[in-house]
């Protein structure tokens, strides 16, 4: 079957108005990617190697979109009458002449490439068209699929169903693949001879069927092939795709101390060996090495974590942060663009924004790098075995040279070179009495006023 060539046709064309949204529906989010992108991977992961995105009138935004990540043809369906219809609308790659066609949808974001490569084999093994569907204990308003000595006999939607048919919990799930070779002459039979007088794709099983063709049914999970239609449908599905990644991540070695309240983005990558405590929210673009610590409450989007770094609690890694092994930022930091090169520490309440932090550098509790000055950024440079006191301000562009000490409470304008004990801050000058003077000053002004020392 590796050998067998594939088209995916994704129906896209709904505008999806019960999402309330000006978004077009496959293009909202599930784990950071648009529903739609979560159909192509899956897809590209079936061996599928051309793509035709069928999208509806105004769907420039749609397929412009899918563009971003994936190779896509588009075609239009100018006017909607069916599923047939809509994958015909792709007639232009379907004559190429594929071995294999996919047909998706744009809004079933959660099919996994498993069942489509069950699907193909099914094909490669003599069926022209194998149906997906799913068995599920509330089947009212789904299409059953009536089966008979291993083969699909037809598709019958609940209102057409007799009272035997009705009980049959085998439902539609609306996807399928459909033998290249047949697809066309299939798709060309399909009659609009319905109340909508639309032309539905479901009809190519009794067309099959009554040419002598094979056409199975494959079962694929409910939560698979769950249709995404409004926002609690959405949340459900992010629930979903959740919960399927937290089971995949502790079976690859991470240890989730409290799975249910970490949320991963679509490409998080994390080695094994590293613990994330509960409470963690992963934005897009994280890779985290083995044996790495992640403590609660922390947020991290487009950083990398090296072996046996740490970071939080309440910590949070912007774009562009970059943890080498061994090094740790604490509680109440916030790190962007910033290298913490091996072993550094950046252990609470600090602020390292476009900053190269050297190997052992210990960076103390309110450090700031001033790196924007309202127009542009700049860089600070802090190197290895630095030590920087509490409360200093680090005004860039600025460089603290190798082994160098920064007294707390500086602010650091120039080069401290290597070695050095740099103090950015006025001298201590202590008046005897003038703290008493100075209160009893405020509390005569404060009688004055008509105001009590306790009134705030």
């Amino acid at each position: 079957m590796n050998e067998r060539s594939c088209l995916s046709i994704i129906l896209a064309a709904g505008e999806g108005t019960r999402m309330k949204s000006a978004t077009p529906k496959v293009l909202h989010r599930i784990a950071g990617l648009p529903m739609v992108a979560h159909v192509t991977r899956a897809a590209a992961a079936a061996g599928a190697g051309d793509l035709a995105l069928v999208v509806g009138r105004g769907g420039e935004t749609v397929a412009a979109a899918v563009k971003t990540f994936a190779p896509a043809e588009t075609f239009v369906q100018a006017e909607r009458l069916g599923t047939a219809h809509a994958v015909l609308a792709a007639r232009d790659a379907i004559e190429r002449g594929y071995d294999d066609l996919l047909v998706l949808f744009g809004d079933t974001p959660l099919i996994e490439a498993d069942t489509l490569i069950q699907a193909r084999r099914k094909l490669a093994e003599g069926a022209a068209v194998a149906v997906i569907g799913f068995h599920t204990d509330q089947p009212t308003g789904y299409g059953r699929l009536i089966e008979k000595n291993g083969e699909l006999t037809a598709i019958r939607e609940e209102k057409d169903c007799t009272p035997d048919m009705k009980a049959i919990t085998f439902c539609n799930a609306g996807l399928m693949a459909i033998s290249g070779h047949h697809a066309l002459a299939l798709l060309g039979k399909v009659g609009n001879a319905n109340a909508n007088g639309e032309y539905y794709l479901t009809d190519i099983v009794a067309i099959a069927r009554s040419e002598g063709l094979s056409v199975v049914a494959i079962e694929a999970p409910f939560d698979s092939v769950l249709g995404i239609n409004n926002r609690a449908e959405l949340a459900a599905g992010e629930a979903i795709w959740q919960r399927r990644t937290r089971r995949r991540m502790m079976l690859d070695g991470v240890t989730l101390v409290s799975p249910d309240t970490v949320h991963f983005c679509h490409d998080t990558e994390i080695g094994a060996d590293t613990i994330v405590e509960p409470n963690v929210v992963f934005g897009p673009g994280v890779k985290i090495a083995g044996n790495a610590t992640i403590r609660a409450f922390s947020h991290i989007e487009g950083a990398t974590v090296a072996a046996s770094a740490e970071v939080g609690p309440f910590a949070r890694l912007r774009p562009g942060a970059d943890l080498r092994e061994k090094a740790k930022v604490g509680n109440f930091c916030e790190v962007k663009k910033a290298v913490i090169d091996t072993g550094a520490k950046v252990n609470h309440l600090t602020y390292i924004g476009d900053a190269v932090i050297g190997a052992k550098a210990n960076i103390g509790a309110g450090t700031i790098t001033c790196n924007y000055d309202g127009y542009n950024k700049f860089l600070t440079e802090i190197g290895a075995g630095a030590f920087i006191g509490s409360n200093s301000a680090l005004v860039a562009p600025v460089k603290i040279g190798q082994g160098a000490y920064v007294a707390s409470g500086s602010v650091i304008t120039e080069e401290v070179p290597d070695d050095a004990l740099a103090f950015g801050r006025a001298r201590q000058k202590t008046l005897p009495g003038r703290g008493r003077q100075l209160r009893e000053r405020q509390a005569s002004a404060a009688a004055a006023a008509g105001k009590s020392s306790h009134s705030e």
